[in-house]
This record gives C-alpha cells, structure tokens and sequence, in this order.
C-alpha cells in the first residue's frame, strides 16, 4: 500500500504541474491576471506531494519491499542500511525521480521565496518550470514507473552494483543532481524573462543564487565521482574522459561561464545575451547528459544502459526544451538591449575572453564525446581519449588561465594595462623561473610543465586581491572569489605533479618480497581471507616506508560480491603530505607469487583539495550574496516605514 501511496503522490504532483505551466501562461494576458495566481501555490503543494513520493520510494528501499519491481532489482535483504537507501537512487528509474523532486522542491522554494522580480515575469518563469516538469512526470509515469509492483514478489532481491556500494557513490549523484536542477532553475529564468522581455539585473539578481548552488553542487560531484574512480576502480587515475565523467563536465563548464555573466549583468548591466544564451545552453549540456547517460548508447561503469526507447524519450523532451527556448530566443533577441558598455581593458572584457575560451573546452569536449557515436552509427570504431582531450583542450585552457590571474586585478567599465604592471610582471617572473628550474631539474613533458608553472602564477595571482586590505573587512564574495580561484590553482598543480612524477611499478611477489616504486619500498608480509556483510575477500598485508622513515601498513583487497556476484578490487592508500602510494592486489601465480601494482602519486591529493576549496569558494559567494540581499531587502523595509512616519510627524 505504501507504493501506491508515492504513486498517487506522483500523479497529482503531474497535475499540478500541468495547472502551474497552464496558470503561468495564461497571466500573460490581461484576462487571465486572476488565475495566474495560483501558479505560486500549485507550485507549492506540488512540491510537498513530491517530497511525499521520494520520501514513500526511501521507506520502500529502507524496509527491502521486494514486492516493488525497482526494489527487487537494486537492493538484497542483507545489504548494509546506507546502501540500502542509496540504492533508491542507484537505478535509473529512482534517479529520474530524484531529479524531478529536487526539481519540484526548488520551484516550490522560489514560489515561495522570490518577490524581486516583477510578478509577470514570475509566474512565467514558474510555468516554464512547470513545462520542463511535466515532461519528466510523463516520463516516470508512462516509461519508467518507480512504483511499478512485481506479480510475485522476489525472494531475496538481486542488490546493487558492487562497484557503486560505496559510501562516495551515496552521495555523489545527488550533489550531480541539485547541480543540474540548479541549471533546469536558470533555464526557467531565462525563458520568463525572455517571455516578459525582463532581461535586467533585477532577473540577474533573483537567478544568480540557483546558478551559484548548481555549480558549487556540481563541483562536489565532480570531484567526489573522481575521487571515487580514482580509490575504486583500481585504475590508479582520477579521470579517463570517459563520456559519463565528460556528461558531467560539460554542464559544470557551461554553468561557470553562465556563473561569470550573471554575476556581471547583476552587478553591472551588461553581457545580457551572454547570459541568457548560457542559460539555456548549460541546461541543454545537462539534458545531454541525462540523454547520454540513460539512453543506452555508452558503455561505462556507471552508466544506466536501458532501452532506447527510454532514450529517444528523453531526446524528445530535450529537443522540445532546448529547440523552444532557442525559438523564443530567435524572437526576443531584439527587444534584448545591449546593456552597459565597457573598455577593452576591463573586468568585464576579461570575463568575456574566459567566456569565449569555456565555451571552446566545452566545444572540445562535446566533439570528443559524441564524435565516437556518430562514427559507431556508420560502422566505424573511433576511440577518443587523452592524446585528444588534454592537447586541445590545452589551447584553450592555458590563455583562459592567464586572463584569469590578471582579471581580478582590472577595474569594471574601463582601466590602465600601466595600473597593473608591477603585480603581473612578479607572477610572470615566478612563472617563467618554475619553467627553468623544472626543465632544469628533471625531464618533463610540455603539458605539465606548462601547468605547473600555470599553476604556481595563478595561485599568487588569486591573493592579490587582498593586498593592502584588512582582511576582516573582505566581502564574502571576494573571499569566494578569491578561494575558487586559488582552488583551480591547487588542482591544477596536482594534476601537472600527478602527471609529470609519478611512477609505476607491476610486482609479483612472494611472501617476504620487496620491490622499490619512487621513494617507497613495499614488502608483501602475507595474504589472509577476510569476509564483510555482503562480501568476502582476500586481503594482502603490505609493509611500506618512505625512505628512512618507520613503515606502514596497507591492506589492498580482491573482493567477491555475492547476490550480484562480481570481483572487485579495493585499493589501499598511504597518503603523506607529498603525495601517496597506491596499492592494488592481483591474482596469485602458480608458483606461490601474488600479482602487485603499486603506484607513487606525488600531490596528487592536491587534484581533491583543489576541487573543495573552489566549492567553499562558491558557497562563501552565494552566502555573501544572499546576505547582501537580506541587508539590502532590510534597508528598504526601514525607509519604507519611515516615509509612512513621516505624513503623521
């Protein structure tokens, strides 16, 4: 009963988003002002009937009702609790309707919230959300039911993906998730405001947030499903462009040009096209990759290959999305006014450069990701990896980060190169002697050495925003500023040491065996089976001292999963502060020796760090923002109630 009672739930939230698009649109003529209103309550209630649904799917997965079709096939009575309630969302069918209830929850959040934008122009944004809604509500309902009963019910459940039973894989496609629900947000903005002809600050203002928490969301993702690949696959690497990891990409480089001509239309009234095209296009990417994803068409460890049909379902719905929006854009774009003007030597001249240089990784990434499909459906096979993705993104990616490290520093409107001179000349001299003193010191490819240097002048750069300043006097927002740009910096010194320092080294090893990779030497001190509560495992004890220094232990594992049954392996890590050693176990030899690949990683922790400091660096901005909001809204209020004082003075 408790199925039927999130299917009920879902039903009725469908409606309700067929009344809330029906509502928004029918207040854009005069005589239907009356019923716009109730597009901000059925947008609010819709949102407590899907929290009701999603909450109804977790009870299921919690209590293993095997008699639920989607149940039955991802989750196992023995199975730990935490897997058990990711495994809700672990499925394609209960991460559609994860997707629909952040959706709807953010909706119901703006209904409820949002008073800056005239009325109009928010209750068409409302109707655009509820347009972009519905079409996945017919998508759950009709292709893929998370509700759907089993004729017999199941009697053990066949469990979830040994791979993603990991406590990362629990949290990494939510924060995906919230990333590109922030997105579908922006997108209803941009259509409102498009409809309304509002493309102003003021809309600016009221999107910014959504944009701000749908990158900080995604950059956690992100770096939590690398650091994920990284420890779980036993690859020993963090990203191998696979399309999937590419599927999440594209929409968080989208989202960071759409986060940089937000924050200049808000602030500044200008770069208005640019706005309102990323808008749509970093939905479009997410859409994309919801497609590429769920359509069947990529193989990958973490892909959901379903049917096609289920794919060509959701290619329509990103067709309708996406092709409308760029009609309406085609129509409006005249009554769009330009905005303010600004110099060629300017803040915001520097953030259209890094604009155009996003775009062009994402054009890169895009043609390498789907360039393999096209040429699979005319019975070709074309692998693109690295030897593409890293060279040409370089050219791109290298300019954008000089510009960069010198934009902060500029003046909005208009400045002197003469200003900054002093500043730029010590970070391109710090630059220009790691370049020297690398190609002196070890043999080095151009990629990462480039980016070490990179590296090293943008992290400098990102801290003289603070120079000459007290430092509790610093806005939030520049602080954010400041530690997104100093994170980009630290990840890309762990990729180049990462890249350019490591060492390999392939063993098989008797008991009591040594072997020397980088500065680590590792001795194999015996293998013992091991069990856990869905797993049993061999597990090797492994002696490892850096140097001189006193040794540690490591205890890497080849698991067996049952109910799926499925090998495994678990990687173990040594971490110092320069780095760590990885370790994987292979299979035993006939003759007694076990296979053992080790990995040296200098810095390479430096890549996840990286990727947290450029999230808190978000997160500081958007509560910088929200709180200038509230001062600002707190302001008004006062003087409003002094002007009312006054007449009875």
């Amino acid at each position: 009963m408790i199925a039927e009672v999130g299917l009920v739930a879902l039903w009725l939230a469908a409606a309700l988003a067929f009344a809330q698009f029906v509502c928004g649109a029918l207040a854009l003529r005069e005589q239907g002002r009356e019923v716009g209103q109730l597009t901000r309550p059925s947008a609010i209630i819709q949102g407590l009937l899907l929290a009701i649904s999603f909450a109804t799917l977790l009870y299921i997965f919690a209590i293993t009702d095997l008699s639920v079709k989607l149940v039955a096939s991802n989750s196992h009575i023995d199975k730990p609790m935490v897997f058990k309630i990711a495994g809700a969302w672990g499925n394609h069918e209960g991460s559609m309707l994860l997707w629909v209830t952040v959706m709807v929850l953010a909706g119901a959040l703006i209904a409820w919230l949002e008073r800056r934008l005239p009325e109009r122009t928010m209750q068409a944004t409302l109707s655009a959300q509820g347009f972009v809604a519905l079409g996945f509500y017919a998508f759950l309902l009709f292709s893929s039911n998370p509700f759907e009963r089993l004729p017999t019910p199941a009697q053990e459940g066949l469990g979830l993906n040994p791979l993603l039973q990991d406590i990362g894989l629990a949290f990494h496609p939510p924060t995906l998730y919230v990333g590109y629900v922030g997105l579908s947000v922006a997108f209803s903005f941009v259509v409102g405001a498009l409809v309304t002809r509002q493309v102003t600050p003021d809309f600016a203002r009221a999107m910014r947030p959504w944009v701000l928490a749908a990158w900080v969301a995604l950059t956690l993702g992100i770096t939590a499903g690398s650091y994920w690949a990284y420890y779980e696959l036993g690859w020993g690497g963090y990203w191998f462009w696979d399309p999937v990891e590419n599927a999440s990409l594209m929409p968080w480089l989208a989202a960071t040009a759409l986060l940089h001509s937000v924050s200049v239309l808000a602030s500044r009234d200008a770069l208005r096209t640019w706005t309102v095209m990323l808008g749509v296009v970093a939905f479009s990417m997410s859409m994309l990759g919801t497609f590429l994803v769920r359509s069947g068409v990529l193989t990958s460890v973490h892909a959901f290959a379903v049917d096609p049909e289920r794919g060509a379902f959701i290619l329509a719905l990103l067709c309708i999305n996406i092709g409308g929006a760029l009609v309406l854009f085609a129509l409006r774009a005249g009554s769009v006014a330009e905005g303010e003007r600004f110099a060629a030597t300017s803040r915001e001249s520097a953030l259209v450069f890094n604009n155009v240089m996003l775009s062009a990784i994402l054009g890169v990434v895009l043609l390498g990701t789907l360039y393999p499909l096209l040429a699979e459906a005319f019975d070709s096979r074309v692998s693109v990896g690295p030897p593409y993705f890293n060279p040409v993104g370089a050219v791109f990616t290298f300019p954008m980060l000089a510009i960069m490290a010198i934009g902060p520093l500029l003046r909005w409107r208009r400045d002197k190169p003469a200003r900054i001179w002093k500043p730029m000349a010590l970070v391109a001299a710090i630059a220009l002697a790691v370049l020297v003193v690398t190609l002196v010191q070890v043999e080095i490819a151009i990629l990462p050495l480039l980016g070490l240097a990179f590296s090293i002048a943008l992290a400098i750069a990102s801290l003289l925003p603070l120079r000459g300043r007290k430092l509790r006097r610093v806005a939030l927002t520049t602080w954010g500023m400041v530690l997104a740009h100093l994170g980009i910096a630290v990840a890309l010194f762990g990729m180049a040491s990462e890249s350019a320092f490591s060492s390999e080294k392939l063993a098989a090893l008797s008991v009591g065996e040594s072997v020397v990779v980088g500065e680590w030497i590792v001795t194999l001190e015996g293998v013992e089976p091991t069990a856990g509560p869905n797993w049993t495992a061999l597990e090797a004890r492994l002696s490892a001292s850096y140097g001189e220094g006193q040794s540690s232990i490591v205890r890497p594992q080849a698991r067996n999963f049952y109910d799926p049954s499925q090998a495994t392996t678990e990687s173990a890590l040594l971490t110092r502060w320069n780095g760590q050693l990885y370790a994987v176990l292979g299979n035993a030899s006939e003759d007694g020796r076990w296979q053992v690949r080790l990995w040296w990683k200098p810095f390479v922790t430096m890549i996840f760090y990286g990727g947290l400091l450029v999230a808190l660096g978000g997160f500081l901005a958007m509560i910088g923002h929200l709180l200038a909001h509230v001062r600002q809204r707190n302001i008004r209020h006062q003087s409003a109630l002094r002007r009312g004082l006054e007449p009875a003075q």
